[in-house]
């Protein structure tokens, strides 16, 4: 009878597996000698519920506190990606980028404290922080899953939250002599048809072979999986609060009489605007594993993802520019303005409406290639050595077009339209009431034209090389059954690139850059539909035949530079550009001696680990210092890309070493036959985003001698640490009728990366050049510099806190029922996790504590299914809390996002023993993402993404 599970099995079979023939041979030998041992019965099953008790056993013999996923589980379910799929273990959550699942929080920790390896292999990232993307690895090359939630010294240093662990399959443990497998998705998305120029068709496309040869001493396995989706959303997003003026004399305070003495809190603005593009995805895997003998194994893989995304953003850009506007009918909130009329004063003030047409691409590109020669030297002594590639390359191109209303766009010489008056009321996570004075102008070229057009690409690349020796020393010992001890050496390259082109103006019109007149060739009216309707239409513009007209054929490309006067004059206006450029570097040396504890006590069989890891860091980051020309502080000649010469500056490398010891205790006590008891302790660290640890700092004195500096990085940062403790209590039913968990875990983190302001700050100890005397130019008069002043910077906050919470999974195949519903199926699983971290934000005005970002106080995951003879369906249910996370608007933004129910559905029939049909949809119920400020009555964004529909074949042979 056909299996549809394991035609999408042998999809995701192609890559390797990094643990050698022997040891695979003795964990099949050892697993099913328990099994005879207990006499636990085994039935075979198929399908889902196949994968699910797979899974239950990789998590039953593992010696850490884990989850895991099965190659069947994966392919069977509705996965664009390995994020998808890893959302629907038990305390791991999902931030949506797009509608998709992206990065992943576990146990209330974001993205950034997780570590990530491929075939046991450290892995970089295109984010330019430890984080990898998940959207970048297809779930269809990707053979299993691990979650480590405790640590253990084998395991690679970096995951506060836990180590998420990729692997591709063996060849050579392919059942099959050859198997060739092709899978075709058409996709189709509901929303698309309410963005103009969107997409409503994708397609997804795989296929893999893996062949052996030579007797099975050769494996050879190949893959190739595609995706193709469009990409839309209609969103409000409302910026946060960075400004304050005296409303109190206009207010209509919603918490009582308005007598506050300090000033109230105006938004920066808002967005609405409509989202389309396409994303592409191509991932590669290809292995060769040679096996000569049983003692030797050689295995050399690669893996390669590309991620492209072509994307442009349309709608209104909405600046207050409130410290200066006319405000009148203010509606305040805790001190705060969310809602009222600004109109522009025609001095002074930037009050404005911009209509955007964003055009945005990013081509990103992972690549992970790794050597590992595995040789069982004697019975008892077993060497692995594994030599490994890992880089990522990342290019975002954003390019922006601002149009603003003219009072005649028709005229020789045109001048803006003052007449701006914006009323708007927030309604909390509903859309908001707005109103504009120019909206019957938004559709008129005879009024609007465009005033800005910029480039802002930024570039990174991060390359990493690794080197590690294993070893693996079984004992004839009633107390440890091996010891295990190796050495690894890592060298990491990181580099950040910024540039920038500029022309025209955002809030105004250029008189040296004139604005361009639209043409009916170049515009089409745009609509709102559904629940954005009430919104007034605009026009969008043609991107390509806009520049065109305005630059020719030649248009100007971005550039790094210090930007300079129409005489060629440097006056740093784009100087950022060169200061946010450079690199860092980071060297690693650890070195690991862990034994595997066998025993008994008190007739109850224990097993486990103990163990310490030593890691030794050295980073560092290259710097441009402003020294004033000074040539004793090191200032030399700084060229950018223009040829500018800025002789302000002295380069420099700077940074840290540091040394950790990172011990480690595991320990399962086997209770019953079907029931065990596990309890792990463990320092762990997490190092900070490596764009984090980039010298983008600077120091400038004033005229009366005081220094002030900032930096957003800093690369004498130093990790995350956490002391952990886990205790779960595991009974499993029978080896085909699923398992219940229990677990309680505490994390006491030591530290975080905050940016605070520190006031008594020594620049000169810290290295900045500070001159003795400063001379006013104005004035003439001479006053001595004290080097101790205000600095704004990232830190290691030393106040720390902790994380604790309760984890419960349940899983239940009912196969005691009648014959039709013995294929009924059911796993839950529940996370409540808190924490004492409360940190501060001013994004709505007033300072207002919210929780460590990226924790949900409760998520709950759930997927009920039914198998019988060749149809199964299935849908599945994820729940989070609220939380904190970033959110985009005009810059980065830290916002609460509140609670989300994410429902998927799955059906799928064998129509003969080669072929089969499947029938899913993503984001059942069109749930949005809904962010705000400390409150929900300070909006942040509404996104809605639509459904996604997929109908597809799979053919195998």
């Amino acid at each position: 009878m056909f299996n549809f599970s394991k035609v999408t099995l042998a999809l995701m079979a192609s890559g390797v597996l990094a643990i050698s023939a022997q040891t695979y041979a003795q964990e099949a030998e050892n697993s099913t000698a328990e099994t005879n041992e207990d006499d636990i019965e085994v039935i075979e099953v198929t399908g889902f519920k196949s994968s699910l008790i797979k899974s239950i056993n990789q998590k039953r013999w593992a010696d850490t506190v884990s989850e895991q996923i099965s190659a069947d589980d994966l392919g069977g379910l509705p996965d664009v990606s390995m994020a998808d799929a890893l959302t629907r273990l038990p305390g791991i959550a999902a931030v949506r980028t797009g509608g998709q699942a992206a990065e992943i929080n576990i146990r209330g920790l974001g993205g950034g404290f997780v570590s990530s390896t491929l075939n046991g292999r450290e892995q970089v990232s295109t984010s330019g922080s430890r984080s990898i993307e998940y959207d970048q690895y297809p779930s269809e090359l990707i053979s299993s899953a691990a979650v480590y939630k405790s640590s253990k010294a084998s395991l690679i240093e970096g995951g506060v939250a836990g180590t998420v662990e990729l692997k591709t399959a063996s060849p050579l443990t392919n059942e099959e002599q050859h198997t060739f497998n092709v899978n075709l998705r058409g996709m189709y998305n509901d929303r698309a048809s309410e963005v103009a120029d969107a997409e409503e068709f994708g397609h997804r496309f795989s296929f893999s072979y893996q062949g052996k040869f030579l007797e099975e001493t050769l494996g050879l396995s190949l893959g190739y999986a595609r995706l193709y989706q469009p990409g839309v959303a209609t969103q409000f997003i409302g910026f946060a609060y960075n400004a304050d003026k005296d409303l109190d004399f206009l207010a209509n305070d919603m918490d009582g009489p308005a007598d506050a003495p300090e000033n109230e809190f105006i938004s920066e603005g808002f967005e609405l605007q409509h989202l389309g593009g396409e994303e592409t995805r191509n991932g590669y895997i290809g292995a060769i594993e040679w096996a000569p003998n049983d003692t030797f194994i050689v295995r050399a893989d690669a893996f390669i993802s590309q991620f492209d995304s072509e994307s442009f953003a349309r709608g209104f850009r909405v600046k207050f520019d409130g410290e200066t506007a006319a405000i009148s009918n203010p509606v305040i909130v805790n001190n705060s303005m969310i809602g009222g009329t600004i109109n522009r004063k025609s001095k002074g003030n930037n009050t404005r409406v911009e209509l955007v047409n964003d055009d945005n691409q990013d081509f990103d590109e992972v690549q992970s290639y790794g050597l590992n020669l595995d040789w069982q030297i004697t019975d008892q002594l077993n060497a692995s050595m594994d030599i490994s590639y890992s880089s990522a390359e990342s290019e975002f191109r954003n390019g922006l077009l601002w149009s603003l209303v003219a009072e005649d766009a028709n005229a020789e010489n045109p001048v803006l339209d003052q007449n701006v008056s914006i009323s708007y009321m927030l309604n909390g996570l509903d859309l908001p009431d707005v109103g504009f004075s120019q909206e019957d102008a938004f559709t008129d070229i005879d009024r609007v034209m465009v005033s800005k057009y910029g480039i802002y690409p930024y570039e990174n690349t991060d390359e990493l090389k690794a080197y590690r020796l294993d070893f693996n020393y079984s004992l004839d010992n009633d107390f440890i059954s091996s010891v295990e001890f190796g050495v690894r050496y890592s060298d990491r390259d990181y580099s950040s690139d910024r540039s920038v082109y500029e022309y025209g103006a955002d809030n105004n019109f250029s008189s040296s850059e004139p604005p361009l007149r639209l043409t009916e060739d170049m515009v089409e009216v745009v609509d709102w539909e559904g629940e954005f309707g009430y919104f007034p239409s605009y026009l969008a513009i043609d991107l390509d035949k806009a520049l065109n007209a305005w630059f020719g054929d030649d248009i100007p490309q971005p550039v790094q530079t210090w930007g300079a006067d129409e005489d060629g004059v440097i006056n740093n206006s784009t100087s950022w550009s060169v200061l946010q450029s450079g690199e860092v570097y980071e060297k690693v040396f650890s070195a690991y001696v862990m034994a595997n504890l066998d025993f008994e006590l008190f007739d109850t069989p224990i097993s486990g680990n103990i163990g310490i890891r030593m890691v030794d860091t050295d980073q560092s980051a290259t710097a441009l210092d402003n020294v004033g020309g000074v040539l004793a502080a090191g200032a030399q000649n700084v060229m950018d890309e223009v040829g500018l010469v800025n002789s302000n500056y002295a380069p420099k490398v700077i940074g840290i070493e540091y040394t950790d010891y990172l011990p480690s205790l595991n320990l399962n006590a086997r209770l019953t036959d079907d029931s065990q008891l596990r309890f792990a302790a463990a320092k762990v660290m997490s190092r900070p985003p490596i764009n984090r640890l980039a010298a983008d700092r600077s120091a400038t004195v004033a005229d009366d001698g005081k220094v002030s500096g900032s930096s957003n990085n800093s690369p004498f940062l130093k990790p995350f640490y956490a002391t952990q403790y886990d205790l779960s209590y595991e009974y499993y039913f029978s080896e085909t009728d699923g398992a219940v968990a229990v677990a309680l875990f505490y994390k006491d983190i030591e530290s975080f990366i905050q940016n605070l302001t520190v006031s008594n700050f020594d620049f000169k100890e810290a290295g900045f050049y500070v001159p003795d005397t400063i001379e006013n130019e104005t004035t003439g008069v001479v006053s001595e510099v004290d080097p101790v002043g205000i600095y704004s910077t990232a830190i290691n906050n030393e106040e720390g806190g902790n994380i604790k919470g309760l984890e419960i999974s349940y899983t239940q195949v009912f196969s005691f029922l009648p014959e039709l519903w013995s294929g009924l199926g059911l796993s839950l699983s529940y996370s409540h996790t808190k924490s004492d971290v409360e940190l501060v934000t001013d994004l709505a005005g007033g300072s207002v504590e919210q929780s460590l970002p990226g924790l949900s106080e409760n998520l709950f995951t759930s997927t009920l299914f039914w198998e019988y003879q060749d149809f199964e369906t299935r849908v599945s249910v994820r729940y989070r809390d609220e939380f904190v996370s970033e959110q985009w608007g005009v810059n980065q933004q830290i916002a609460n996002f509140d609670e989300e129910v994410i429902i998927d559905y799955q059906a799928s029939y064998n129509i003969t023993e080669n072929f089969g049909a499947l029938f899913q949809v993503n984001n059942l119920t069109d749930e949005p993402t809904q962010s705000y400020f400390g409150s929900k009555q300070f909006s942040g964004t509404t996104q809605y993404f639509g459904r996604q529909f997929y109908l597809g074949v799979t053919y195998s042979f």
